[in-house]
Order: structure tokens, then sequence, then C-alpha cells
């Protein structure tokens, strides 16, 4: 059995694109599957020359995981032993495709392929999506009550993990030509990796590689920039060789990650030089996590890639996991100054005197002396 996932914020965006989907797999099963506030989930099948079928499944916990394991599963499996060979699967808004495809590999006797990975969005909705604080639950994007995640998260989590991006607009919601291309060249730098299309015969087949998407999607992953930027967004990269000055840092990374849509790498701080600091920011959101020791070895990264070099902006482009101890930020926005952004950086670094001294008694503003 061959599928393709949909995953998305809203119901609208993921009907319209898995009715574009149907309409280019025209002997697909659709699954529709909805988690609903009090932890019914709601799964609909719409089958090629039979009645469309509507299930409901009440779960002790309305989890998205427990949805997708209780619900999803025994469903696709019955499906497989129908003899279903394409399936598009339409996953409740909020729960990511990797949740899914994790559930389905490890859980049934014969795992299908997923042909491909697919993010149903609206572009002109997607830079006010990245900047808004809300959480899924408080924007109402899901049924799951202290879902911390915050609708920009979501996306870039997604974005990283995903194969296609099908630009789905709700029929229901005016649509703002400039807004829609601005979003489109948003999500054109936030995907190099991704097709972005406009219908659903335009995914490709097969596009889907499980170990590359969960590459991507791993906190403190630094994929290479394929390809042009497009304008006006484009990703800066910076590298700094010494430790950082906690407490300068701390001041500049405020302004280190104002304007910057996603923000994310790892830094070396002199106060735990012998762990290595993750950083993430997405929209309004940064935060910093310690990921333990360096790694011995370098991971892949852009000196592995294919077009390896300098981005945009001439920066030299670097390891995703070095087994040296450097800081490596990426920043994607609109209209970056790749110079300012390199000063700030530069300037947090322990100066000279600083390093020759061997200074001490450094405090740690963030709390992450610890691994979590």
């Amino acid at each position: 059995m061959r599928l393709v996932t949909v995953s998305s914020l809203d119901a609208l965006s993921r009907g319209r694109a898995c009715a574009s989907l149907a309409e280019a797999l025209p002997r697909a099963v659709v699954v529709l599957q909805d988690l609903l506030d009090d932890g019914t989930v709601v799964r609909r099948t719409l089958r090629p020359g039979f009645a469309p079928q509507r299930e409901t499944t009440p779960l002790e916990h309305g989890c998205p995981s427990c949805a997708v394991r209780l619900d999803l599963v025994p469903a696709l499996a019955r499906l497989q032993e129908a003899g279903a060979e394409h399936v598009v699967v339409g996953l409740s808004p909020g729960v990511p495709a990797a949740t899914a495809t994790r559930a389905l590999q490890h859980l049934l006797d014969r795992p299908p392929v997923v042909e491909s990975a697919v993010l149903a969005c609206s572009p002109a909705a997607v830079e006010d999506r990245i900047w808004d604080g809300q959480t899924l639950a408080e924007a109402g994007c899901t049924a799951v009550d202290g879902d911390e995640r915050t609708c920009g998260e979501f996306l870039v989590e997604e974005l990283a993990f995903a194969d296609t991006v099908l630009l789905a607009d709700p029929d229901l919601v005016p649509v703002d030509a400039e807004q829609r291309a601005r979003g489109v060249q948003l999500l054109r730098e936030l995907a190099r990796h991704a097709d972005v299309v406009e219908h659903g015969a335009e995914v490709r087949p097969g596009r889907h590689r499980p170990a590359e998407a969960l590459h991507r999607a791993a906190s403190g992953c630094l994929e290479p920039p394929r390809g042009a930027p497009s304008s006006p967004f484009s990703t800066v990269v910076h590298r700094v060789e010494r430790p950082l000055h906690p407490e300068r840092f701390r001041h500049a990374l405020s302004a280190l990650a104002a304007g910057c849509c996603w923000l994310r790498g790892h830094v070396c701080l002199a106060v735990v030089p012998e762990h290595r600091i993750l950083v993430q920011g997405i929209g309004p959101r940064v935060w910093l996590e310690n990921a333990g020791p360096w790694p011995v070895e370098p991971r892949p990264g852009f000196r592995d890639a294919p077009g390896a070099g300098t981005d945009a902006a001439g920066a030299d482009l670097v390891p995703a996991g070095p087994a040296e101890h450097a800081t490596v930020l990426a920043a994607t926005g609109a209209d970056l100054d790749a110079a300012e952004m390199t000063a700030l950086l530069t300037a947090c670094q322990l100066t000279e005197e600083e390093l020759l001294s061997g200074i001490t008694g450094l405090t740690d503003p963030f709390g992450i002396s610890s691994p979590n």
C-alpha cells in the first residue's frame, strides 16, 4: 500500500488539498481524521465506487498519538487487507506527519510506503501564523488542551519534515494576491528542499525519504540552503570559533532573533564549553536547550551537501554538527542585515584577554548548565 500523508493547521486547507489529490489520483482512497474537543475521533473514508463512510471512536486520552495509534492505524490495516493500493491520509489539524508515519511503520505488519509527506497551507497566512504567539490550543488549531506549541513551531517542524507543500487557499477566505505571493516566497525559503505546488497533480511520488526527513526535523539541525533565495527572504549563516560570553550573548540574542522567522543552530558558551547548546527561534519565541557533550565526529551537513560553499550573503557554509566546539547560527527572514548580525555574534566571543586570563566566575544566565 502506498500513502500520501497530508498535515495542516486547519481543516479547510486540508480538505482543499485532499480534494486536489483525489482529483489527481482518482483510484485512491481518501481518509480524513478529526480529533474533537471531547477526545472523540471522527474518521471519514471516501473510496471510489463505495458510499462514503463515517465512524467515530471515543478515546480515553484524546491526544494526537492515541488518535493515530488507536484509530488510524487499524483503519489503514483494514484497507490494506481489502486491497487498497493508494491512500491519501488527511491528518487531524495540528497532528505532525512524523507522528503518523512513525506509528504506521512500527505498528502495521506490512508497513506502507509513504510516497509523499505533504503540508497543506494557505500561503497568505503563513507569515502571520509564524509570528502568532498563541499556542495551537489557544488559536483553535487543535482540540488538545495544554498543547504549548505555537502555530509557527508546528509549521516550521512540518516544513522541515515534508517533501511537498501544497498551496491550499480555503474557499471561504478572501485571498490577498500580494500577501499570497509573499507567503509563497517565504515557504520556498523556509523549505528549499521541498516542492511548492498549486495542485495535487504536481505532487511527485517517491519524494519522501524517511531518514532525510527525520534529519531535517531534528532539533538543532542546520540544513544547507539549496538554490537561490526567494526575495525578499533569505537565509544568513554565521559561524564563530571562540566560546561566547554568556551575558553578552544573552543581551545580543534578542537582536539576533529580531525579524527572523526562523533562527536555529548551536552555540558554545564559555560557562559550559563542553556542552553543545541548541538554539531555536520561531517567530516571537526563542529558546535554548543543552544537548550534552559535543559529538566526537562531524555529522552530515553543509560540507557533505551538493553545492556546498556559500549562502546568498557570501557566508561560508558549515557542518550541521561539527566535532569542534564552534558556534553556528542560521537565520531566515526578510531583508536581513548579514553584516550587522555577524558583528553582533562576533562581539559575543571571548576576547584575547579573556582567553589568556582564563576568566572564571561566569554566571549561567540561561540556567542550562545541565542537559534536560
